[in-house]
């Protein structure tokens, strides 16, 4: 199965279903690290998994795959040639994505995770909104490769780190806010469609956390992890919910 095909599906699930999404962060003593996406959409399986995986021409057969998106860039390359040279420049950034993908319809399961490496937590400035650029690729009629509406939730994010305090920041991007005020309908389809859905933060640090911004967050038990968990519904509607400080032990 062609890889554009293989993720175009994935988009499909994701759009169904209510499903578990977790932003991870791990981040090294040097400040470099990694950032990935899960999404969990095994609710879809459970309830219908046999007929996905026949669509799929793999009723019996289960996917586990592995590919970068300079490889999908390299499958789609004739249709990103017709893309402006600002729309290429942001899928540039996704280049050293790598993209996980594991269904099984007789577990019942559909995981999917999407990564890259990073040298400074800057670097991450936006990520999640240049995924929602998918759609202007030919035949990419989801917004983003973990299901429409993923990324585009009208705001600016950044991640800062110096070693003492860590900040992830969303600012409402007005101009989109008002562009979208014009397409109500399917942004009510998108909110029934993610209800009840969950959008997980998980993130790593070489140091012990003094203290949260958010009151919510789960520690572990060395101090230098947290998980805070909110509704999809929150992500798309009021991304500054999810903005909150860490501060760390000298």
């Amino acid at each position: 199965m062609k890889l554009y095909k293989l993720l175009s599906f994935s988009f499909l699930i994701a759009t169904l279903t209510s499903c578990t999404f977790t932003e991870n962060i791990y981040v090294n003593d040097n400040g470099t690290g990694k950032f990935s996406v899960d999404m969990d959409g095994s609710a879809l399986m459970e309830m219908a998994g046999d007929q996905i995986a026949g669509q799929m021409g793999n009723a019996k057969k289960d996917i586990d795959t592995t590919f970068t998106f300079k490889q999908l860039f390299e499958e789609k390359k004739d249709s990103i040639a017709k893309l402006s040279p600002e729309t290429q420049k942001e899928l540039k950034k996704l280049e050293n994505f790598v993209v996980s993908t594991k269904m099984s319809s007789e577990k019942k399961q559909f995981l999917m995770n999407l990564g890259t490496d990073f040298k400074n937590v800057n670097e991450l400035q936006d990520i999640l909104q240049t995924l929602s650029t998918f759609q202007k690729l030919e035949g990419g009629a989801n917004a983003s490769p973990l299901g429409n509406g993923f990324g585009d939730n009208k705001s600016k994010l950044s991640y800062t780190y110096d070693g003492k305090k860590f900040t992830r920041k969303a600012v409402i991007d007005q101009e989109k806010l008002q562009a979208a005020k014009a397409k109500d309908t399917a942004a009510d389809m998108t909110k029934m469609m993610f209800a009840s859905s969950s959008y997980i933060v998980n993130y790593h640090f070489p140091k012990k956390i003094k203290k949260v911004s958010n009151p919510n967050a789960l520690f572990s038990d060395d101090r230098k992890s947290i998980t805070i968990q909110y509704s999809f519904t929150d992500y798309m509607e009021n991304p500054e919910k999810l903005n909150f400080d860490v501060e760390f032990e000298k």
